[in-house]
């Protein structure tokens, strides 16, 4: 029978909570930037001009294939430098969590305002509306509320995605649960731990995820 150490994750608990914090931090300021940067991108790759449109589809599929965890290095170890010595790793994390976001919400964007008709936006500019203010006035409440579940669900990646910030040594949760089994050389109990942790936000998530939504469909 497997001799599991409770006294590890004793002695790591602080740790892992403080991680956990951290993590959730990363997360709520990359989709945050995802959104602003998202939002931007998304409208500059529904441009009717190719010019426009393309350095936007160039961004959006270079995001979109390549790693995160290769964007992570990238952006650490060499954009960064050129910034800031020394490098800041939870900056670093917080920059390639952002841009890889943007890249997802850009498209979740452009699909949830394709979705609404155009009927919509004529409507608004019959009555005197400019087309900024048709898309803040009627088209984005209304293509926010089908948003919802694809960014809910970009933000429950994102927070699974974080872990990967461990490998620049941002002391998120996952490099706590690395820590500990590199000092006791066992796996079960910290990343047991570590799953679990992660398996709680996932689903704390998931269930505020789905009242927002049930509360904007009542609305």
């Amino acid at each position: 029978m497997m001799d599991f150490q409770f006294n590890i994750i004793q002695e790591y608990l602080p740790f892992f909570f403080k991680g956990a914090l951290l993590t959730i931090g990363l997360s709520l300021i990359g989709v945050i930037m995802g959104l602003i940067l998202g939002l931007l991108i998304g409208l500059g790759k529904m441009s009717k001009n190719k010019w426009v449109r393309f350095p936007f589809t160039v961004y959006i599929n270079c995001i979109r294939g390549t790693p995160l965890l290769v964007q992570i290095l990238i952006i650490h170890f060499g954009i960064m430098p050129l910034f800031m010595s020394p490098v800041n790793p939870i900056a670093s994390a917080i920059v390639a969590l952002s841009l890889n976001s943007s890249a997802y919400v850009s498209e979740i964007f452009r699909a949830g305002i394709q979705s609404i008709d155009r009927g919509q936006m004529e409507a608004a500019r019959s009555l005197g509306m400019n087309h900024v203010q048709a898309m803040r006035h009627i088209i984005l409440p209304q293509a926010f509320k089908r948003m919802i579940p694809p960014l809910g669900n970009e933000f429950i990646v994102l927070l699974k995605d974080s872990s990967l910030a461990s490998i620049i040594a941002a002391p998120e949760l996952m490099y706590w649960g690395q820590a500990a089994q590199g000092e006791y050389y066992r796996v079960w109990e910290p990343y047991i731990c570590v799953a679990i942790i992660y398996l709680v936000l996932t689903l704390s998530l998931t269930y505020l995820l789905n009242y927002i939504e049930r509360k904007l469909e009542k609305s």
